[in-house]
């Protein structure tokens, strides 16, 4: 069964927010991108959105720190998050679920399986 939702991508380079906005809109999502954490912070805001994909590497307030602030708001607080970053680490994987995304996706990444990660996300929300 297919769930269509409200994404919101936050990344500050443009042509990844351009790749996860054209194969998510393919699938049949609509897509909202931030280049920044406060931006995507005010996007939150006015318009909620099904699922944040959160980059952590942000040019003004790190993903860390979105994470933070949208978990201690109850209005956003339930808001399934999926963390893409280039840090690998363990320990970078560890805070970031910690801190309540409930996936974690490696750059370089698959769009295909970004696309099946955010289905999945969904389909698990519904049931």
């Amino acid at each position: 069964m297919f769930y269509a939702a409200k994404i919101l991508a936050v990344d500050d380079e443009p042509e990844l927010t351009d790749l996860m906005r054209f194969h998510l809109v393919r699938a049949g999502h609509e897509v909202v991108t931030a280049a920044n954490g406060w931006e995507a912070i005010d996007a939150i805001q006015h318009s909620r959105a099904d699922i944040i994909i959160l980059d952590l590497m942000l040019p003004d307030l790190d993903g860390f720190g979105v994470c933070e602030i949208l978990r201690r708001d109850p209005l956003t607080a339930t808001i399934p998050i999926i963390i893409i970053s280039a840090w690998a680490s363990p320990d970078s994987r560890n805070l970031g679920l910690e801190l309540g995304a409930l996936d974690y996706i490696t750059k370089p990444f698959s769009p295909h399986e970004l696309v099946d990660r955010v289905n999945q996300l969904l389909h698990a929300r519904a049931v």
